[in-house]
């Protein structure tokens, strides 16, 4: 009986340290983190002044161009209705923007710089800030993990600088274009503030990078075993129908060749997520039938 008390003592001295051990690691942890942003912070700092030195370039050249007839976007639209006048209706070759954008505060201007050159600096970290939180999250995961998520920052960089590049020339420009000309009443003037126009493109942009990362969060939750490609081959038709509502909302209602430029790489980022999930959910079944048999 006295051996039995003090093995029960011995492991409630081992559970205590064992519990002491955790609340000093979950500090360690939190110290990690820190360090982690601060890193990061550091770096996005950098990148904000590099943005700042070329702010004239940034606002000339990247978010005032969407409102621009002489576009990339607009002079490829005017091509394609070139090359196919009887398909593509003349609407869809824009050459004239009527907009008057004003600025109403005092130091409005210098504000929307500031926010810019720190956007643009968020926008350029991102890769970077992706190592850190891999880096934070990779002591935590299996060998096994680690493997299968060794290409985590180069694949979700990839796929959000796409959905950026897809925003700005394709789905900025079309619904700017759209929202300007769009009126309830012939009488009334669009005059839109400086603040409303830089909203929507930095929401448009950045909106469509983080829908790009679809297929990242597809692997994750199949990885938990959250989502099956069963699921989502099952929903298909309803995520088939709020990829149109999406893109209609954003181009001319009266233009479905648009809508469906719009639409087409939502489309194909879905089915890659599902092959995604099939490929997760197959070597788990591969791994489990392995450890049947040992």
């Amino acid at each position: 009986m006295s051996d039995n008390k003090a093995k029960d003592l011995i492991d409630s001295i081992k559970n205590k340290g064992k519990s002491l051990e955790a609340e000093m690691s979950f500090f360690d942890h939190l110290d990690v983190l820190r360090k982690h942003l601060l890193r990061g912070l550091l770096v996005v700092t950098i990148l904000t002044c590099f943005a700042f030195y070329f702010s004239d370039f940034i606002w000339a050249d990247i978010i005032m161009m969407p409102k621009n007839p002489a576009f990339w976007t607009y002079r490829m639209m005017c091509k394609l209705y070139e090359m196919f006048p009887s398909v593509i209706g003349k609407e869809f070759c824009i050459q004239k923007i009527d907009a008057k954008i004003i600025n109403t505060e005092m130091s409005g201007q210098f504000t929307l710089q500031m926010n810019s050159c720190i956007t643009a600096g968020i926008i350029l970290g991102i890769p970077y800030l992706l190592f850190e939180i891999w880096l934070f999250i990779k002591p935590a995961l299996l060998e096994a993990e680690r493997k299968s998520a060794r290409g985590f920052v180069f694949f979700a960089s990839v796929l959000f600088f796409l959905g950026v590049l897809f925003g700005y020339y394709i789905i900025c420009p079309l619904s700017i274009n759209f929202l300007i000309n769009f009126t309830v009443d012939p009488s009334i003037q669009n005059t839109f503030t400086i603040d409303s126009y830089l909203s929507t493109v930095l929401t448009l942009t950045l909106g469509t990078g983080i829908i790009f990362q679809l297929p990242v969060v597809i692997f994750i939750l199949s990885k938990l075993g959250v989502m099956t490609p069963k699921f989502m081959r099952k929903s298909r038709r309803y995520a088939a129908i709020l990829i149109l509502v999406i893109a209609a909302v954003v181009t001319p209602t009266a233009d479905p060749y648009t809508m469906m430029i719009v639409a087409l790489p939502l489309f194909l980022l879905y089915e890659l997520s599902i092959m995604i999930s099939a490929n997760i959910e197959k070597k788990k079944l591969k791994a489990e039938k392995e450890l049947y048999k040992a």
